[in-house]
């Protein structure tokens, strides 16, 4: 019982730990960062930052994947529901963006410093956002499949466009902690579902 508290107090402080290195890397980019940063940001001594990473880089490795992983996994159980279209469009918008919200560095940090990661660093990431994105395209053909969508849809262009459509607002919302979140998540939602052209109802003889 006392070894697992001990491994659960670890498993806790290692979380802070990333996350303080998310916030380092987000504000500075890793490049502009170092561990002694990561430290102070921590509140502890730079040698006994060691104790969870054993580098700068294998420190944005962690960040990374902390990044992602509940990000790919929530995606997972939207794509597995019977909900229609509308409603599976809807709930990825809502959380691709809350995860920004949420874990709002460690996703920015994905986002924009994962390139300097040796490739071998990369390749799960790089998996799970595969994932991600397929999940996402078999969405799209369930649309297409159902009447919902146009049958010349690209689905694969399709989820590329909403995740940078939501990788460029949750960067809005990253940066602006009083922003409106379920605001954008609605305007976001309706863009996609009705585009913007105006709908108007033609007469038939």
């Amino acid at each position: 019982m006392k070894q697992e508290s001990g491994s659960h107090r670890y498993q806790e402080q290692r979380r802070q730990a990333i996350r303080s290195a998310a916030a380092v890397f987000a504000e500075k980019g890793f490049h502009g960062s170092s561990t002694r940063d990561i430290a102070e940001h921590l509140g502890i001594k730079q040698g006994s930052l060691y104790y969870y990473f054993k580098s700068k880089e294998e420190a944005l490795g962690e960040v990374c994947l902390f990044g992602i992983e509940d990000y790919v996994h929530r995606m997972q159980e939207i794509a597995a529901s019977d909900q229609a279209f509308e409603a599976k469009l809807t709930a990825t918008v809502t959380s691709h963006l809350s995860c920004y919200r949420e874990r709002n560095e460690a996703l920015k940090v994905y986002n924009d410093e994962r390139l300097y990661l040796p490739a071998g660093r990369r390749i799960k990431l790089k998996q799970l956002g595969s994932q991600y994105r397929q999940q996402l395209e078999g969405i799209f053909e369930q649309g297409m499949e159902s009447g919902v969508l146009r049958p010349s849809v690209d689905c694969h262009f399709a989820a590329q466009a909403v995740i940078g459509l939501c990788n460029a607002w949750g960067d809005i919302i990253v940066r602006d902690p009083d922003i409106n979140m379920f605001d954008i998540i609605q305007k976001c939602t309706d863009l996609l579902l009705n585009g913007f052209a105006e709908r108007r109802k033609v007469r038939r003889t």
